[in-house]
């Protein structure tokens, strides 16, 4: 096993260049950029030899590192990570460099400098590591809780129009939830002292304890809606769409690959396993939230305008399928699941990227202000063929193995939730399509009428959009026959496609032959559901323990 401390490297490198970029002398935005790009690749590198050095077959939780920090209280700079959390660092590794050559070239004029933008983007880097590798509960909080500042950053300096609410509503949705998470800890550490002689914050000696039902439920709660507002499911979820579509395109894509996973991670590492009373007995509601996250998000995706709001809230109807699988209590289920947040993450990250892509050139995030980009942007065109058809789960695309891993798991313990969740798959097939045939074919519509698509550098002597609005009602002074659209659409540049090409690649190759990800996953999430199993009478689960009792 090695000793090399893989996860506690995660942690500083990023954390440590986050400060060096931020120390750069102002103006000095093209180093902060290559270094940020150097840095996300060295995690990228750690977190592949971290995989590298992981064995499928050996203990739950591996490459551990633990040193005590406040004795006192139990509470002790623990990591470690077993396959679930192994998955959800590789998305981590792939997805920041990914980000940063995707905001190169973006400098938002009137705001903060790009330097502000990479620091606070490696920082955020650092703490979504360290929130998947704590094995402490506090530790855990620790990390949970701090993410929220370097996003509530990058939202508020370098989003949208409303940045501003969009930034204080996620932080205030979060920061409630993390202080009702608190009480639980607090909470769980009492119960500790009580049964152990001593409280602790260890991950592996609290789930050896037996908490009374009553309290298991509370406790439970506690960390329950914590996590739910951080996925998000209905009704915790309204917080998603504003900043989803306010956030930099960048933000946007950690925020709903990464950060909201902290959610359905949460479900699994700590709810079932610490709680399995009260998690079997509140199952049926939470799967109620979960079916009517895929059906009413995917009904409000379908009647979106705007582009960025629309791939938040599918998201929100993903989420849901998510804990579907979760909370159905089979390995097959957990691990379609778990696969799903990976999945997930690279799809929607790909649809959020050529959806940021568009935007950069015509200056609007409406639907209605676009069409006709397949014609002279064909690789753009196909890139967004691909990343909507792995959001909508096509057979041959990444997304369809977990999704139909859990469907499949599902059905033998929850058939009418299964069954209702699988409608979902329908509608994901409209907004998806609609999207698509709207903006790259019919013909061309709103910007492109009012004087071309721009964005990132100029293009000919195209005059830019008057602020990206519609020229459904703009006077046409052309004599007849009517004027066609002054348009040369920029395609993918270099850049670009080296953004998308190995989320493609990704997309495609997960889609072919996910096994390596499957092996990782499925031990862990079979220790997880130890707990629980089949009822023979098919009226859900039961205690495992029960097995063989009359």
């Amino acid at each position: 096993m090695s000793t090399f401390p893989y996860l506690l490297a995660m942690i500083v490198v990023p954390a440590v260049g986050a400060a060096v970029v931020a120390a750069l002398p102002k103006g000095r935005d093209e180093l902060a950029k290559q270094l940020s790009l150097g840095v996300s690749l060295l995690v990228l590198v750690l977190a592949v030899l971290a995989t590298v050095a992981f064995d499928a077959g050996g203990e739950r939780f591996q490459l551990t590192t633990s040193v005590a920090w406040i004795p006192d209280f139990g509470v002790d700079f623990a990591l470690g990570v077993d396959g679930i959390a192994l998955v959800m660092l590789l998305l981590i590794g792939v997805l920041v460099p990914v980000v940063v050559l995707a905001s190169w070239r973006d400098e938002p004029p009137g705001r903060r400098s790009m330097q502000a933008f990479f620091a606070w983007l490696l920082l955020l880097e650092s703490l979504m590591v360290g929130v998947f590798a704590a094995t402490d509960v506090f530790l855990f909080y620790v990390f949970f809780e701090a993410m929220l500042v370097p996003m509530y950053f990058i939202i508020g300096s370098f989003g949208g129009p409303r940045r501003q609410y969009a930034a204080v509503k996620f932080f205030l949705y979060s920061l409630v939830g993390g202080l009702v998470m608190l009480a639980a800890v607090i909470g769980l550490y009492v119960v500790s002292a009580s049964e152990l002689g001593e409280g602790t914050f260890a991950f592996d000696a609290l789930r050896q304890i037996e908490i009374d039902p009553g309290v298991q439920k509370l406790l439970f709660l506690g960390f329950f809606i914590a996590f739910a507002i951080k996925a998000p499911l209905v009704p915790f979820h309204t917080w998603l769409p504003d900043s989803g579509a306010e956030a930099p395109i960048g933000g946007s894509v950690l925020l709903v690959g990464v950060l909201d996973k902290v959610g359905t991670f949460g479900f699994l590492r700590y709810c079932l396993p610490l709680f399995p009373d009260a998690s079997r007995d509140l199952a049926p509601y939470v799967l109620v939230l979960a079916v009517a996250g895929v059906l009413y998000a995917a009904l409000l995706a379908m009647g979106q305008s705007d582009m960025k709001r629309l791939v938040s809230y599918t998201s929100i109807a993903h989420f849901g399928f998510i804990a579907l699988g979760i909370f159905a209590f089979t390995t097959e289920a957990g691990t379609g699941a778990v696969l799903y947040m990976v999945n997930h993450g690279i799809a929607t990250g790909l649809l959020f990227l050529v959806v940021g892509m568009l935007i950069a050139r015509g200056g609007s995030r409406q639907v209605g202000d676009y069409g006709g980009v397949a014609r002279q942007a064909p690789l753009l065109a196909g890139v967004f063929l691909v990343a909507g058809l792995a959001s909508l789960a096509l057979p041959g695309t990444n997304s369809f193995v977990s999704e139909f891993l859990v469907l499949i798991g599902s059905f033998p313990t929850r058939p009418v939730f299964t069954v209702l969740a699988t409608v979902g798959i329908v509608l994901a097939a409209l907004y998806v399509l609609l999207l698509y045939q709207r903006t790259m074919h019919g013909p061309p519509r709103g910007v492109l009428l009012e004087g071309g698509i721009h964005g990132g550098d100029p293009y000919d002597d195209v005059p830019p959009a008057r602020g990206g609005a519609s020229a459904a009602t703009a006077t046409v002074t052309a004599p007849a026959p009517p004027a066609v659209p002054r348009l040369r659409v920029r395609d993918l540049s270099r850049r670009e496609t080296a953004v998308a090409a190995p989320m493609v690649a990704l997309v495609i190759a997960l889609g072919v032959y996910p096994q390596p990800l499957i092996e990782l996953i499925e031990p862990a999430v079979a220790a997880t559901m130890s707990e629980f199993e089949l009822d023979p009478d098919g009226d859900g689960v039961v205690p495992a323990d029960t097995e063989g009792t009359d």
